[in-house]
């Protein structure tokens, strides 16, 4: 079983989880609140704005509709957007003149996306399938491009970014928050699928993703650090053992040139 097929069965699981009122986190079954990679990213504000199911399949490290700042009339992307949480957040933010994209591989969070969409009564979103790599919109289609701890989980990063450039217009904005990695990990945690999906193995080092957001073509990057974990937080969260490479939530900008 490869990476993808790995992802799509453990969030597809995590969404029947939500859809069964149950707390789900990167690893497994527990309180996303208490989940030192994934809880407590949204405010009450934001929390009230979305169906409770959305917020329970949240498996991000961060929160991107906040930092991405959004303005009316906007069409946004979500890559991997899961239950929707994002999205229906930005489609609230960019308004009825504006549009809110999700893309997401795993039936189940689809199923789940469009069962929140029509609960929160929302009508500028679209929940599209497909993969992150291949993103089914044209050329120069989208403002912003969101996505929330789902980047890492790819097996070509390079592919996700020369598709996100692509689909982006002139000046448009790549706004995503992602793990990233401040040093080396150990070889068996890199080949641990577990951790894999839990949001760890895969992560870039923050010069590796510099690098390949420049060949995709962008500009303006800045990989902001906005969590920082230490042993126990990702022994809870995602993985287990030592090691010395610093492991950050981040939020990563960058821009399509004119």
């Amino acid at each position: 079983m490869d990476v993808r097929d790995i992802v799509r069965e453990k969030y597809g699981k995590l969404a029947q989880m939500a859809l069964e009122n149950r707390h789900g986190s990167c690893c497994g079954e527990g309180s996303c609140a208490e989940d030192a990679i994934t809880g407590n990213l949204y405010d009450a504000a934001e929390a009230a704005e979305v169906p409770e199911a959305a917020l329970l399949a949240s498996l991000g490290c961060g929160n991107p509709t906040a930092l991405a700042s959004l303005e009316p009339g906007e069409v946004v992307l979500d890559l991997g957007s899961g239950g929707g949480v994002d999205v229906l957040l930005s489609a609230k933010r960019v308004g009825p003149t504006g549009y809110a994209y999700g893309l997401d591989m795993t039936d189940e969070m689809l199923a789940l996306a469009e069962k929140n969409k029509a609960e929160a009564g929302t009508t500028n979103v679209k929940f599209l399938k497909g993969h992150i790599e291949d993103i089914p919109l044209p050329d120069a289609s989208v403002d912003v491009i969101i996505s929330n701890c789902v980047i890492n989980l790819s097996s070509d990063k390079g592919q996700v970014l020369r598709e996100a450039f692509r689909v982006l217009g002139p000046g448009g904005r790549f706004a995503v928050s992602d793990i990233v990695v401040d040093g080396k990990l150990p070889e068996e945690v890199r080949s641990d699928m577990e951790a894999y999906v839990g949001c760890i193995a895969g992560a870039l080092s923050i010069d590796d993703y510099t690098v390949l957001l420049v060949a995709a073509g962008f500009t303006d990057i800045t990989i902001e650090p906005t969590r920082r974990y230490d042993a126990v937080d990702l022994g809870q969260s995602c993985c287990t053992g030592g090691f010395d490479a610093k492991v950050l939530s981040a939020f990563i900008r960058a821009k399509k040139p004119m």
